[in-house]
């Protein structure tokens, strides 16, 4: 039983690193005080299902780890 949730956490780690490794670069302080441009932060398309599934994949890994943990 133990070796399933081991199994699960070691995929679901590497799909959580390539998924924030696909992500892209924002620049922080981009937009300067004053002006309208408010728009760079909505997501939208594959970069809102990115964004999404990595929220999904950090919500199994941590109940995963913490299934794991209790477990052992």
């Amino acid at each position: 039983m133990l070796k399933i949730f081991f199994i699960i956490q070691i995929i679901v780690s590497i799909l959580l690193i390539i998924l924030i490794l696909v992500q892209a670069k924002g620049n922080g302080l981009s937009i300067a005080p004053g002006s309208n441009d408010f728009g760079k932060f909505e997501k939208r398309g594959a970069e809102k299902t990115l964004h999404i599934a990595t929220i999904v994949l950090g919500t199994i890994f941590v109940l995963n780890a913490t299934i794991y943990f209790f477990l052992s």
